[in-house]
């Protein structure tokens, strides 16, 4: 079947009369859907499946027990014949173009005055593909296209205001695009305005539209240019415009992000916040540099500490990882300080800066040693650092 003389269109379902004849697995999955939509769905059949007769129990199925005959699509708008027999659904198919009904002839499309698309919803959008005749190659096109949508590869913005407007906090991992979640890229592909962090994915930035605000806030360690009251307020003035606004951040939104406070601010002006999740730095810069921050036999347990903690009280056991985060420039004072807490100056410690991108620099040492190391080869931030006997499954330890 050729779609050429085929006019696409969606119908207004609504308390609209439809009747099915048959009571088998096509027509109950036609008459769920049917409902979904909110037609007025009569079955003709002399029986039906379980699942059918669940809707009829129910009283969501107007169902006549009995064979189809003339008559039975008076006052229908639409007709799907769905029996075992041609005849049978060829006559029902003859009547309603006689009394000017449309009919859905399935397995039949040549001989139907309707077909349905392969259809998915994302959201609010339907998307609906013909296959000139090829049900599967239609199915397989709308599924390519529905992920597309649920990934983010395809643009989901409204060109019309949200009335209540949006926040939603996304994660956007380490720094390597590919680490962004899907979620996260959903609503890339929904903003209107993106507030992005200096150690977010900045090559996400590209595959926006052009007439998308870019809000850049990033900070430095010890420069603030944008302070967090000042940030809070352009995500509230923007989403009270009507607006869907993506606060882009590195990592996780909750861990040491400030998403918590971003939240609250929001809440507290009446704005609807989405939250999503993501890939710490913490774990993933770790294991980009082959550390696991735990491991069967070595380590049982991981703390997460910003490098401005106080680190007298953290687990002495070499078994228990240390992940620190922001703590590059003040590796010296951080090392020292722990062994004179009593940790042992032997201890195994990666510095990872750039985690998870090209410019990804590795350096060892021990507690003694690796603040020397780290100098030497002129480390600074971003960077992540790992205190413990894990760091010796890294190959760069080996080497």
């Amino acid at each position: 079947m050729s779609d050429s003389g085929s006019f696409p269109l969606t119908l207004r379902m609504n308390g609209r009369k439809v009747v099915v004849i048959g009571g088998g697995l096509v027509a109950t999955r036609r008459s769920l859907s049917l409902l979904d939509s909110g037609a007025r769905v009569t079955v003709v059949s002399p029986t039906v499946s379980e699942s059918l007769g669940s809707s009829i129990g129910r009283g969501d199925v107007d169902w006549v027990p009995r064979r189809y005959q003339a008559g039975d699509l008076d006052g229908a708008w639409l007709v799907q014949p769905a029996t075992d027999d041609p005849e049978v659904d060829g006559q029902v198919c003859d009547d309603a173009t006689a009394s000017q009904i449309w009919c859905l002839k399935g397995g039949d499309p040549d001989h139907a005055s309707a077909w349905t698309p392969a259809v998915a919803r994302v959201d609010d959008v339907t998307i609906a593909v013909s296959g000139g005749g090829d049900a599967r190659r239609a199915s397989t096109l709308r599924d390519g296209v529905a992920a597309a949508l649920q990934a983010g590869d395809l643009p989901l913005r409204h060109r019309t205001h949200h009335p209540d407007g949006l926040v939603a906090l996304v994660g956007g991992g380490p720094g390597d695009p590919g680490l962004l979640t899907t979620r996260g890229r959903r609503l890339l592909a929904e903003a209107d305005v993106v507030v992005i962090d200096r150690l977010a994915p900045h090559g996400v930035l590209a595959e926006l539209a052009g007439d998308v605000e870019v809000i850049d806030v990033g900070k430095m360690p010890d420069h603030h240019p944008i302070p967090q009251d000042e940030i809070n307020a352009i995500l509230i003035d923007r989403a009270k415009q009507g607006k869907i606004v993506v606060r882009l951040k590195g990592g996780d939104p909750y861990v040491f992000g400030r998403g918590g406070e971003e939240l609250i601010a929001c809440e507290g002006a009446g704005i609807p916040v989405e939250v999503v999740p993501g890939v710490t730095s913490a774990i993933a810069v770790a294991s980009s540099a082959g550390i696991p921050v735990t491991h069967r036999g070595v380590a049982r347990g991981f703390s997460v500490l910003t490098g401005h903690a106080s680190l007298a009280e953290m687990p002495r056991d070499r078994g228990h990882t240390l992940v620190l985060l922001m703590g590059a420039g003040r590796l010296r004072t951080l090392t020292t300080d722990l062994v004179a807490a009593g940790h042992d100056p032997q201890t195994p410690v990666a510095v990872v800066e750039n985690g998870c991108s090209d410019d990804q620099r590795v350096t060892v040492g021990t507690l003694a040693t690796i603040a020397s190391r780290a100098e030497a080869v002129g480390a600074k931030p971003p960077a992540v650092t790992i205190i413990g006997d894990v760091v010796t499954l890294s190959s760069h330890w080996r080497n």
